[in-house]
């Protein structure tokens, strides 16, 4: 990985999170045989603010407005539209697979639904262990 594949080295005094009007929309499709795209549903549309560390961030808004879809976003677990999001100095877009996979070691998203948060086939123990078994081979 070089350093120009990448934003700026990260320092101590720089913003932990910097996000830059980030965007996702996902596209509308009509017909079955012959699929058309006939519009878009604007999901996230102009996002951007700056997490310096020791800060909290909390999303808070209506059902359906984009707050999931945010943090699947922050997380490049989705890939934007158009917008950037830079962790610690890195963008997030330009990592390879090894390196998103390091990367997402130090930062996990917290769902306010714990139905869609914990797996019913598993004991509290398992999945609250399956994290470090793997990040850290426990």
């Amino acid at each position: 990985m070089s350093q120009s594949d990448h934003s700026s080295s990260a320092t101590a005094a720089g913003p932990l999170l910097r996000v830059e009007d980030l965007k996702v929309h996902f596209p509308v499709f009509s017909g079955a045989v012959l699929r058309k795209q006939v519009g878009a549903v604007k999901a996230v549309d102009g996002v951007s603010f700056t997490l310096n560390r020791g800060e909290t961030l909390g999303l808070v808004g209506e059902s359906g407005c984009g707050k999931s879809t945010t943090g699947r976003l922050l997380l490049n677990l989705i890939r934007p539209t158009s917008g950037t999001v830079v962790f610690d100095g890195l963008r997030l877009d330009r990592l390879s697979g090894a390196e998103l996979s390091r990367a997402r070691r130090r930062f996990q998203i917290v769902f306010q639904d714990p139905y869609a948060s914990l797996n019913p086939r598993m004991r509290v123990g398992q999945a609250l262990t399956e994290p470090l078994k793997v990040h850290f081979g426990w």
